[in-house]
């Protein structure tokens, strides 16, 4: 019955640059370009949000040194779950899978929803047309689902054509990216607007109806830090979607940590520069976000480039981050929902790769139905699901770090240093589900009543699937065989 299934492999397509753009348009999205007028400037100003972005990605750095040894020993599409089954057996593997499903699959819609407020933010209105209607507080559109669900069709139908001809949009993608981000920062340099002037508050400011106070003193710093810290491990969510393509890796392994240290690195640029842009072109940024000013790394970038250069710009780099997460998260999740049926943990129909093109199309297939459902919830209620199904990533930072730790102490083939590294990491992996799981008002991280609603419902349909794959659909088939 699986022979067919094992004959038909990936083909090794995918180049360093490609794998690259993979992981930093993942980590890259929406929130890196809003949350400076939203969240950081705000809460963490300047410094605080440096500080903050650094110490995640040193956090990320160390969890990647788990994932790139247990790439090296297990190079099989599924990653996490994967290692998790081969160190753990079939029980924990499935609640890794599960909940990694939930992690990269919610992303893909959610992306795709973030194209409304793009074009909504350049022009205003512009989708503003058709039916309408209001969900979770959001106002949905005709307008912002068709063009939502045309994209999504659009990757979807990228990827089934293949490994190489998304690997090349994709690296597109994060190159057009990086290289508006570095225009926006070159320009900020250059610009007679900028002034270090404006920086300030350095750590943020307390918002009041009248004006604003700088955060002083040792506990103000720390308040500060610790506003932007508390979510900044997602903020690089993305790296470790790396493993679920190992199966068309064509280059070595050894590799793979100086890609994932690469991508999070430009991901730490992309979030400091677009931070420190904004503070250091708008006069009283304080004033201007307290007063309502909208998406201020847009007002900066028209400022120092002009209304429609800066609008071009930040759009395209906007865009491209967007569109570069639909099609990685895309990648994972058919990888991922691939190899738990090709293990048979979820319909062997799954565990299939075309021949022609030699991907998952079934799978991707899957992943659009599932993700075209998205557009008509509206942002809002995608991010109750998007808030729960982030827990699946540091279930999976935690399978693999603790994996690493066993495989490198049975093989003993890891120093003191490496085996101190990665527990580490399956200590970061442990504080993140409970920051999330723990209601933590102060930190700002901690789920939603209907993000806690979502994540019982979760795990009571994995439950009830993984009872129904293991138990009573064996039970049936050996019924149909005796008769």
């Amino acid at each position: 019955m699986n022979k067919p299934q094992e004959q038909q492999q990936f083909k090794k397509k995918l180049n360093p640059i490609d794998v690259w753009a993979i992981a930093f348009g993942c980590i890259i999205g929406w929130g890196a370009f809003i949350n400076p007028g939203e969240k950081f400037l705000p809460n963490s100003g300047v410094a605080g949000t440096a500080v903050a972005i650094a110490i995640g990605a040193f956090i990320m750095i160390v969890i990647s040194i788990s994932y790139a040894y247990m790439i090296r020993k297990h190079p099989k599409a599924g990653g996490e779950f994967i290692f998790a089954k081969q160190c753990f057996g079939r029980i924990p593997a499935y609640i890794c899978g599960w909940f990694l499903i939930a992690a990269y699959l919610s992303n893909v819609p959610l992306n795709s929803t973030a194209l409304g407020l793009v074009i909504n933010g350049l022009a205003p209105g512009a989708l503003h047309f058709g039916f309408s209607y209001e969900i979770a507080g959001n106002t949905i559109y005709l307008g912002e689902i068709l063009v939502a669900c045309g994209v999504l069709i659009l990757f979807a139908v990228i990827n089934m054509l293949g490994t190489k001809k998304a690997g090349i949009v994709q690296t597109i993608l994060a190159g057009l990216l990086a290289l508006t981000v570095i225009i926006l920062v070159i320009a900020t340099i250059a610009s007679p607007l900028t002034s270090w002037d404006n920086i300030g508050p350095l750590w943020g400011y307390f918002k009041m109806p009248e004006g604003y106070e700088p955060k002083v003193g040792f506990s103000g710093v720390m308040s500060a830090i610790l506003a932007t810290l508390a979510i900044a491990p997602w903020a690089f969510v993305g790296f470790e979607t790396i493993p679920q393509a190992a199966e068309e890796f064509k280059f070595s392994f050894k590799k793979v940590i100086f890609i994932m240290v690469i991508a999070i690195i430009f991901g730490t640029f992309v979030y400091i520069a677009n931070n420190t842009i904004t503070a250091l072109v708008i006069e009283n940024w304080p004033e201007y976000i307290n007063n309502g000013g909208t998406w201020p790394l847009l007002f900066a970038a028209q400022q120092i480039l002009g209304k429609i250069p800066g609008s071009i710009i930040l759009g395209v780099a906007v865009l491209s981050a967007i569109l570069s997460g639909i099609m990685g998260f895309y990648m994972a999740s058919s990888r991922l929902i691939y190899s738990m049926g090709r293990e048979g943990y979820l319909p062997k129909q799954f565990g299939v790769v075309d021949k022609k093109h030699n991907v998952p199309q079934l799978a991707i297939l899957f992943c659009l139905i599932i993700s075209l459902v998205g557009p008509f919830l509206g942002r809002n209620a995608l991010t109750w699901f998007v808030d729960m199904a982030s827990i699946g990533t540091s279930i999976g930072f935690g399978f693999t770090c603790l994996a690493a730790f066993l495989t490198m102490k049975k093989e003993k083939d890891g120093s003191i240093f490496t085996l101190v590294l990665t527990m580490m990491g399956f200590v970061f992996a442990c504080l993140f589900v409970v920051i999330q799981l723990v209601p933590i008002p102060t930190l700002g991280v901690n789920f939603s009543v209907p993000s806690y609603i979502i994540f019982g419902v979760w795990i009571l349909l994995g439950a009830a699937f993984f009872v129904w794959q293991t138990f009573v659909k064996k039970k049936l088939g050996k019924a149909d065989t005796s008769s």
